[in-house]
């Protein structure tokens, strides 16, 4: 959250793309010492000739470690010798372990060729080539490397966020640049908060199947990633990274779910959410005061529409200063009553955090910290000092062991339940660490000398060169020659100094984009210490490779706008589907800007079939709370009673994606259609979970919209009208007189939904609050597929416990034509809570009719029933 004005895009520095006639004389590497065994290949890696020193200078040594595993992940790892190049610390992303797969029955071979060294990765299946470094000699250098691999034509790439590009990547010409930044407007083409070196290649197959596997690099250095063709017409993926080594994982697939399971483990499988964070939370940075914010509350309850968390931004602070509350606007005890009456109405309280803690000496936080020795340092030893929104700040280090006790000292202390703020879940922004310093003349080391507490003697905890991996000394670590195309001028700008050294003696330089992850783990720590037995919520702006597995994220300061409204889409389906992060969404009716009616009603509509979905402006913007215009309203009022009907269809989806990394709550139509190719470029549609295909109108002041419907048979959502898709492929459909209020859903033949009840003919209305859906009894709607067959499934638990082991119930739907079945394991009590209606869509008899009965049917074991008697 930050207003300013829109930087110029760098222009690339000549340096930052490299000739040809230079890069023809780089000799690349030869295979010496080859050692391998069933499940691993060990050698070493000489220079092979005069250096080439393109950027920087050649290292001379390196390993190759090749590790199958297991039979559908191969490890490569090309790293120093020395083992003094930076790798990521395992104690922030630790590896997965090898189960020591055998290279003869493995998905994936390994291959290489000695002088120059190049390698392949081919599926043994099919003898498909996946990864072919051939082209082009390798380079590492100490500060370049360089690495391009052959890919065949017009591929479908996917991934390598975080951007608001295409979903499908494009293949000519397109380079990704991944560098944590603060950037408002989400601009295109642009690194943005933040970095996700994984890709999805899908290649369909012409025997009616299609195929895909994953590269994910773990390598937290900046980097361009290049995807472009050569001039003899080659295609080509190409990685340009200033520092780190080549740390390759890849994933077999062979199905594109299977690739996203097989990334989790990787890197982690995603938090489980409490079922309140899929409520509806409303949000403003500008508020004025808490007498303003209670008016919010009871506007929303006037109007109708349900408001499940209320979020402060930093409006909250006094002077901006995190752990305190401003005296006058938002008084403590005031405040601390206005969050005991929104608990007592079942509703919740969400407060932001940022980064930087003011450099004050009678601030607490700062004077604690320093006493802990928590705050970075500058390269002289002082302490490093920045710009953020209280003024001149520090920093905290993250990776420092010390500062998790005294970051969870703060929490503590502050949202203490009994004597503070008993918020109920915290969000982080500002941390990639976003810097109001434009460059690295602003506020240095020896500008000012103040009687604060001065930091403890650096001691440095390494030697340079002990071969612990964490940096080659003597680099230029503010203005490496190859330069990344960063949106701003150089490294530094805009955030912490590139130079200076982390706790354990690696140095931002090369953990920048790690800041906000070790910020999330930290934060996440800290509300488990506050309570123990409950799933914490945090929600991150910036995040890395594994960031899921501690913080939800959203899609950073977008622009009210229609162009940002569709880019909505296509960073949903990238983080869901590719990045292994379920918990995401964005600023519903956009962040910066003033919303334009029409366009805040569709967004309202489609945020509610996002997984995290919250309406949030900047303080320049006109308010736009849902109930700020009569059709907006109504749009809100309708799409939130519908997500809730479907709580649990989503929690359930929540609950696998954590389970076992399936991308369970959203995913591109190509996941579920491999073999269809009219699906590998659709990113206006999704899939909610797997029985639910969302058609969103997409176009500017629209009431139609055309869409694509694959192969199959089909059920209005709203309607339970059915579709019979049956010809070969798909079909282009266009729905006209789409209302404001109203979005193209259909549920994919071979479904069973357990949806809440909300009409009035059963329960008095709709629910306003996540806790009172949790009291309202099931229907059951049954979508049979072309052969008269369904399935599905609902997980049901308290909706906060960390531990639900024996409380929870796992249900397994089934429909065989005539008999419905429910079974699985039914742990949880559902405090009476029961299945009421089974309806059953397209009876068989009646054309488009459908078949309804009504019981008793309750959720504490096993159940059929027959729906033709």
């Amino acid at each position: 959250m930050i207003m300013m004005p829109k930087p110029a895009l760098a222009l690339l520095s000549l340096l930052s793309i490299a000739s040809a006639a230079p890069l023809a004389t780089c000799p690349g590497y030869r295979v010496t010492n080859v050692r391998s065994g069933p499940s691993y290949l060990v050698a070493d890696l000489t220079l092979a000739g005069t250096n080439c020193s393109l950027y920087s200078e050649d290292i001379t040594n390196l390993r190759l470690t090749v590790e199958y595993q297991t039979d559908t992940r191969l490890h490569v790892l090309i790293a120093d010798r020395e083992q003094n190049v930076y790798q990521i610390q395992d104690n922030i992303l630790p590896r997965p372990l090898s189960q020591n797969a055998s290279s003869q029955t493995a998905d994936l071979r390994f291959t290489y060729e000695a002088n120059p060294f190049s390698f392949k990765v081919t599926r043994a299946s099919t003898g498909d080539v996946l990864f072919d470094t051939s082209p082009s000699p390798l380079i590492f250098e100490t500060q370049y490397l360089r690495l391009r691999t052959r890919l065949p034509p017009n591929p479908n790439l996917y991934g390598l966020g975080e951007h608001s590009d295409s979903f499908r990547l494009a293949t000519n010409g397109y380079k990704r640049t991944l560098w944590n930044s603060e950037a408002p407007y989400i601009p295109q083409n642009q690194n943005l908060y933040g970095s996700h070196p994984v890709y999805f290649e899908h290649r369909g197959g012409g025997n009616g199947t299609g195929v895909t596997h994953g590269v994910f690099l773990r390598s937290a250095a900046g980097m361009d990633v290049v995807i472009e063709r050569s001039d003899a017409g080659e295609q080509y993926l190409e990685y340009n990274t200033i520092g780190g080594v080549f740390d390759f994982y890849f994933l077999a697939g062979p199905g594109p779910e299977e690739v996203s399971k097989q990334y989790a483990e990787v890197i982690g499988l995603p938090a489980m959410m409490p079922y309140w964070s899929l409520g509806f939370h409303q949000c403003k940075y500008g508020w004025p005061d808490l007498g303003h914010v209670k008016q919010v509350v009871k506007n929303y309850s006037d109007a109708g529409i349900p408001l499940e968390a209320l979020w402060d931004d930093i409006d909250y602070m006094d002077n901006k200063l995190d752990f305190s509350t401003d005296p006058v606007r938002y008084p403590k005890d005031q405040l601390k009553a206005f969050v005991d009456d929104l608990h007592g109405k079942d509703m919740r309280y969400v407060q932001i955090l940022d980064p930087g803690i003011r450099y004050k000496s009678d601030y607490g936080p700062f004077t604690r910290g320093a006493e802990k020795d928590v705050f970075l340092k500058a390269a002289d030893g002082s302490w490093y000092r920045g710009l953020q929104w209280p003024g001149e700040v520090v920093w905290p280090d993250w990776i420092a062991p010390q500062t998790k006790e005294w970051w969870t000292t703060e929490i503590l202390t502050f949202y203490d339940p009994n004597n503070g703020i008993d918020a109920d879940g915290l969000w982080v922004d500002m941390n990639e660490a976003s810097n109001m310093c434009a460059d690295t003349t602003c506020l240095s080391s020896a500008q000012k000398t103040r009687s604060l507490p001065q930091p403890k003697p650096v001691i440095s905890p390494r030697a340079p060169g002990d071969g612990q991996h964490l940096g080659l000394p003597n680099r230029d670590l503010f203005t490496p020659k190859y330069q990344i195309a960063n949106h701003y001028p150089t490294l530094s700008s805009r955030t912490l100094f590139t130079n200076i050294t982390n706790s354990d003696g690696s140095t931002q330089y090369d953990t920048h984009n790690l800041y906000a992850l070790t910020m999330s783990s930290v934060s996440r720590s800290a509300l488990l210490s506050r309570s123990p037995t409950k799933r914490p919520f945090l929600l991150t702006r910036s995040t890395f490779s594994g960031s899921s597995r501690f913080a939800a994220h959203w899609f950073g300061d977008n622009f009210s706008s229609w162009a940002d409204y569709r880019a909505s889409i296509r960073q949903l389906l990238s983080f869901s589907a590719i990045h292994n992060y379920p918990m995401v969404g964005s600023d519903v009716c956009g962040f910066n800007g003033q919303a334009q009616e029409n366009m805040c009603a569709r967004w309202a509509v489609l945020g509610a079939w996002q997984p995290f979905y919250r309406n949030h402006a900047d303080i320049s913007a006109p308010d736009q709370e849902f109930y700020r215009w009569p059709s907006v309203a109504a749009a809100a009022r309708k799409a939130i009673g519908v997500r809730y009907r479907l709580l649990d269809y989503i929690y359930t989806g929540l609950y696998s994606a954590s389970k076992t990394g399936e991308p369970a709550l959203v995913k591109p139509l190509w996941f579920l259609f491999p073999s269809d190719p009219a699906t590998y470029g659709i990113d206006t549609q999704f899939f909610l979970g797997d029985a639910l295909l969302v058609s969103p109108v997409v176009e500017d002041d629209a009431q139609s919209v055309s869409f694509y419907l694959p192969q199959g048979k089909w059920y209005d959502f709203f309607t339970h009208h059915r579709i019979d898709q049956t010809s070969a492929g798909g079909r282009n459909v266009t729905v006209s007189g789409v209302g404001w209020d109203q979005i193209p859903v259909y549920i994919r033949g071979g479904s069973i939904l357990a949806l809440r009840l909300s009409d009035a003919s059963f329960i008095s209305g709709q629910a306003m609050t996540t806790a009172e859906v949790r009291t309202r009894n099931f229907e059951i709607i049954i979508a049979p597929d072309q052969n008269g067959k369904a399935k599905g499934r609902l997980y049901l638990d308290d909706g906060e416990s960390l531990d639900s082991s024996g409380k929870e119930s796992e249900i397994e739907f089934s429909w065989n034509g005539t008999m419905f079945e429910a079974k699985g394991t039914f742990g949880y009590d559902t405090k009476g809570v029961l299945v009421q209606r089974v309806v059953l869509l397209d009876d068989g008899v009646s054309g488009n009719g459908q078949r309804e009965v009504s019981g008793r049917w309750a959720l504490t074991g096993g159940f059929t029933t027959n729906l033709y008697i």
